[in-house]
């Protein structure tokens, strides 16, 4: 990479950071970073999940007030998506790449739908919510859609962390921030399990990573300090401007 591409990396791992701290659609950004910087999807995608792994913990770190609030939450969110980010990275690794490289743009587009329609959904959930007892616990069918969040994050993550905003939210009436600090829990644990499996089995391009991790760390900390306060207007409006470039770029 030249120096401007390792800024540029640099700069997509700090505003991935922050992305996953907030909206939760790291990915759509530093992804298509990585690919126009020369790196193959499936190897960027790899790069990409190892990169940003540092960013979910540091997010979480952020959000650890939010966290503690409720434990036996948190302790679930964490194990369904370590676990069904397994699945997700054996999937990746199992297809051939031509599978990845043809769904990609529309698991973008996607995503970029759910983002868009997420105000929406959230104006939907609070309705009714005086006439039933508040639900602070995750419920099997809850758990089981959270699991697959899980996988999801482990195949491809470019907006596991809005899924998961989406499945909570439908599961659960836990207050936004809290939803906001389990949802970074979760991208976190799913991009450190499946960067576990791809260190040891994938190919991984080190100088991107080095650059996007160093950018995630601190991005996803700031973040966290940031999301409690600012509407997430802006970064919904610029994440779908930016996916729905990228998924006509790679469809072109």
């Amino acid at each position: 990479m030249s120096g401007l591409e390792q800024l540029a990396v640099l700069a997509a791992g700090l505003a991935a950071g922050v992305l996953t701290s907030t909206i939760g659609v790291a990915s759509l950004l530093s992804f298509p970073v990585l690919v126009a910087v020369g790196l193959p999807p499936v190897v960027a995608n790899v790069s990409n999940t190892v990169g940003l792994a540092p960013g979910g913990l540091s997010g979480s770190f952020g959000y650890r007030s939010e966290l503690r609030e409720h434990p036996r939450v948190a302790l679930v969110v964490l194990l369904t998506c370590a676990a069904g980010s397994v699945l997700g990275t054996a999937l990746l690794l199992g297809l051939p790449a031509d599978v990845f490289e043809t769904v990609v743009p529309f698991l973008i587009l996607g995503t970029c739908l759910l983002v868009g329609v997420q105000p929406t959904i959230s104006r939907l959930l609070r309705r009714g919510q005086e006439e039933r007892a508040a639900r602070h616990h995750l419920s099997p069918v809850t758990t089981f859609f959270a699991t697959l969040v899980g996988v999801y994050g482990g195949y491809f993550g470019a907006g596991s962390g809005v899924m998961m905003v989406a499945v909570l939210g439908f599961g659960t009436d836990l207050e936004l921030r809290v939803v906001n600090g389990l949802k970074t829990l979760a991208v976190g644990a799913g991009n450190v399990v499946a960067s576990m499996v791809f260190i040891a089995v994938a190919d991984v391009a080190w100088s991107a990573v080095v650059l996007l991790a160093a950018g995630s760390l601190v991005g996803g900390y700031a973040g966290a300090r940031v999301g409690r306060r600012l509407p997430p207007t802006l970064f919904r409006v610029l994440v779908v401007v930016a996916g729905v470039s990228a998924a006509a770029t790679m469809l072109a």
